[in-house]
């Protein structure tokens, strides 16, 4: 996998996936010019001997607490080991890979003051696999990621710990051992380090890169379960969705059509289907799920803006020596989106779970109850449609709201905050729920489709079937199912499901 050059301002969304999925990152070249220029701005504003926030300052509430120059790099350093502060799991590596590389692009653009030396610290230890050890709770969103990338900076000073592969050491030691020494932190370093969105934007983009992941297999998924339940493809016409015009919907539909174009259980019964209507969750799958990758696009606008963005405080505008206090650490537009994506993805798994509800109901579905040829002696995927119900109820607990939840900080200085950390963070557990629900729908879905033989669905869902029966035979008589379960998961979870559909274009985020 080759690097991604990290343009500041200019990153893809494709490249931010990349560095999620492993890949490296390095900054443009170009980017030394403004990272130069703006270090040598503070260097100026401190010469003129003025109160500036941050740089000779205290922070938050202590902002009026002046500073004397001969601790200046005492006050940076406390600034990191005191607000590295975090509590619980550390976050997953390749979220804090993305957070390293979130950060590096937003301080390369040249606005917040920090030197050449520690850009290059930044970048090396992203190159060389440093990942620090960052827990997962303890932001509010706003004055920014202040715990979080707190714990990161404390590692850029050989403080806290660092993964190495999977090996857990010293930061010290994690630095030496890959030839780079600890950071002394300049004047509004450390401040510009641990200030900003980048922890929050990292974990709200891993949740839109899974909830798009999501949104496609459940596409293949709830295709397949129209063809075990005998559904009609007529919800799917373009006219009806031209008629309404929201272009998610439109190209739901379209890719619904096309999984199952030629299939020939479905020509098996165009003409002796004496059923008028199928039920919600197979009929208003273009309408459902249409509508979650329109507001799905729309958290992606917002998070590429981001993610592009300037988030610390002050900052440093080189061409007039000014460092402007504002608020760009706030992190409302990234909770907005948290939420936005929490929603999409809890309704995208209740449908499957609907989906699956009506497989295991002879009344509504046609086939044998609960998707076994004996029933009564087995209980075939009676419990495993209850788990899926479990599922989507925790991820419906889980759709409140982040934003709206905040609560003041700092002695009421900072007293409205984003809780876009938190929103954001909850998303990737809501995901991986909806992952598994869509994995027991893939189980169910082929099981019924079974019963149709020696008929046959289209091209692109006969190669979902034979990926998963290549793991998972028929359900003929009960067995352990857990084993089963969980090979359907990762199949989803790997993208192996849409990549096996692939002859079919499936609608995205980007």
């Amino acid at each position: 996998m080759n690097d991604v050059i990290l343009r500041p301002g200019k990153v893809h969304l494709a490249d931010w996936r990349a560095i999620y999925a492993g890949a490296g990152a390095r900054l443009d070249p170009a980017s030394a010019s403004p990272i130069s220029a703006s270090a040598a701005a503070v260097e100026r504003i401190l010469a003129r001997g003025e109160p500036v926030y941050g740089i000779n300052t205290g922070f938050g509430k202590l902002a009026s607490v002046r500073i004397e120059a001969a601790d200046l790099e005492t006050l940076q350093r406390n600034i990191v080991l005191s607000h590295a502060a975090g509590v619980g799991e550390p976050s997953p590596v390749a979220v804090i890979r993305l957070m390293l590389a979130l950060k590096l692009a937003s301080l390369a653009q040249g606005a917040s003051g920090v030197r050449p030396a520690t850009i290059t610290l930044l970048e090396a230890m992203l190159a060389r696999g440093l990942t620090p050890v960052v827990p997962a709770q303890g932001s509010v969103g706003a004055s920014g990621d202040l715990a979080p990338l707190a714990h990161m900076a404390a590692t850029m000073i050989g403080v806290g710990e660092i993964f190495v592969g999977e090996a857990r050491q010293p930061a010290a030691q994690a630095l030496a051992e890959a030839g780079l020494a600890p950071l002394t932190l300049g004047p509004k370093e450390g401040l510009a380090l641990l200030n900003g969105t980048q922890f929050s934007t990292a974990n709200a983009l891993a949740a839109l890169f899974g909830a798009e992941r999501l949104y496609r297999s459940a596409l293949v998924t709830g295709a397949l379960s129209t063809e075990a339940a005998k559904g009609s493809d007529t919800p799917f016409d373009p006219r009806i969705h031209a008629l309404r015009g929201h272009a998610g919907q439109i190209e739901t539909a379209r890719a619904l059509r096309g999984l199952m174009a030629g299939s020939a259980i479905r020509n098996s019964h165009l003409k002796d289907d004496e059923r008028v209507q199928d039920p919600y969750c197979l009929r208003c799958q273009p309408q459902v799920m249409g509508a979650a990758l329109d507001i799905l696009r729309q958290a992606a606008t917002t998070l590429a803006t981001e993610a592009n963005g300037v988030t610390d405080n002050p900052l440093i505008f080189a061409d007039s020596d000014e460092a402007l206090s504002g608020g760009n650490f706030h992190a409302e537009p990234v909770a907005f989106a948290a939420d936005i994506i929490a929603l999409a993805v809890c309704e995208i798994g209740s449908l499957a779970e609907r989906r699956i509800a009506m497989l295991v109901d002879p009344a509504l579905s046609g086939l044998p109850a609960f998707l076994t040829p004996k029933p009564g002696l087995n209980s075939g995927f009676m419990i495993a449609q209850v788990t899926a119900a479990a599922l989507v109820s925790e991820n419906k607990q889980r759709a409140y709201p982040a934003s709206v939840d905040s609560i003041p900080t700092s002695a009421n200085q900072e007293d409205h905050v984003s809780m876009a950390a938190h929103g954001a963070r909850r998303v990737l557990a809501m995901v991986e729920n909806a992952i598994a629900v869509i994995g027991i729908e893939l189980l169910a879905a082929a099981q019924g489709c079974d019963f149709h033989g020696p008929l046959t669905c289209c091209p692109a869902l006969e190669a979902t079937r034979t990926l998963l029966r290549a793991e998972v035979p028929h359900l003929t008589d009960d067995r352990h199912f857990h084993p089963d379960i969980a090979a359907a998961i990762a199949l989803v979870r790997s993208g192996a499901v849409i990549a096996a559909a692939a002859d079919v274009p499936l609608p995205g985020v980007a």
